[in-house]
């Protein structure tokens, strides 16, 4: 591998970790909200936040929170990048072609899902020890000073396979929103200069600032849809990890929760979607641009 690839690697490594950790920091009662939501049938979001003495409460969790999707967004986006380069220098035989507003090369729509889902799966079994813990900061089933504390108590409590419980539901929610989530924001990338810039000329790059409305509305619009679609499994995810003990297979868990009220697959929706429209516009406008540099 030569030297400006590597640089080239490591620069999506960097730029995704960013991306990823402002988003997470910036966003983090939205989902510390959600995850309080989703544990109990009997939880609203009025109930929830009645429930949050102080303004700092709402941040509990930012430190797995922050590292879970820093290292998961750096990772994912530095594989997808060399999966994505590789699959369309393979198919075109030369350089990778590139959107206007973007450096990140095109692909076919079954393409983008298909390593847009690989991609998620891979990034997740390695994260997914830390996403049991955020998940279990941001509860108010578990009261956990610090991450050792946390880490300890899971170990002790169901071993090694503690830290990856959930995580059947977690890539059937991650899989098909990775997959969905890539493949209509590059659409959305190619259609949406025509639309916001009328005399847009297809054979230049655009400027930063208009490339930075095209992208961050892409993600906005391509998470909004990926996230409607794979919000049951978000739901059950969190009610595995939060209490395996009770929801013990993904099955018994979509029987239980269908049993209490086919709505409660909705649970958190509306937060999810606002933290993920958010954390995708954030995270994936500062990613385009820094790869640009």
């Amino acid at each position: 591998m030569s030297t400006n690839k590597e640089q080239k690697t490591t620069r999506h490594l960097v730029a995704g970790f960013a991306g990823g950790l402002i988003s997470s920091v910036c966003l983090q009662p939205l989902d510390l909200v959600k995850t309080r939501v989703q544990q109990s049938k009997d939880n609203s979001i009025t109930s929830v936040l009645r429930n949050i003495k102080s303004p700092k409460q709402l941040w509990r969790g930012t430190l797995p929170s922050a590292i879970r999707t820093s290292v998961g967004s750096g990772l994912y986006l530095s594989t997808l990048h060399i999966a994505r380069y590789n699959l369309s220098k393979l198919r075109n035989s030369q350089a990778p072609i590139f959107n206007a507003s973007s450096k990140l090369p095109k692909l076919k729509a079954y393409e983008n899902v298909m390593v847009g889902m690989l991609s998620r799966v891979f990034v997740g079994f390695l994260t997914m020890p830390i996403t049991v813990v955020k998940v279990r900061f941001e509860s108010s089933f578990y009261h956990y000073t610090s991450m050792k504390e946390a880490v300890v108590d899971i170990y002790k409590s169901y071993g090694m396979k503690g830290f990856f419980k959930g995580f059947g539901a977690t890539s059937l929610r991650d899989a098909p929103y990775a997959g969905l989530y890539i493949s209509t924001y590059e659409q959305l990338k190619a259609i949406l200069p025509m639309i916001f810039i009328l005399d847009h000329d297809k054979t230049k790059e655009l400027g930063h600032f208009s490339s930075g409305i095209v992208n961050s509305s892409s993600a906005v619009m391509a998470s909004v849809f990926a996230t409607c679609v794979t919000a049951p499994f978000d739901t059950i995810k969190t009610r595995m990890q939060l209490s395996p003990e009770k929801y013990k297979t993904f099955t018994q868990t979509s029987i239980k929760l269908y049993n209490e009220n086919w709505r409660h697959f909705f649970n958190g929706l509306s937060l999810r979607l606002i933290r993920k429209a958010g954390s995708a516009a954030i995270a994936w406008c500062i990613y385009e641009e820094l790869v640009k540099i």
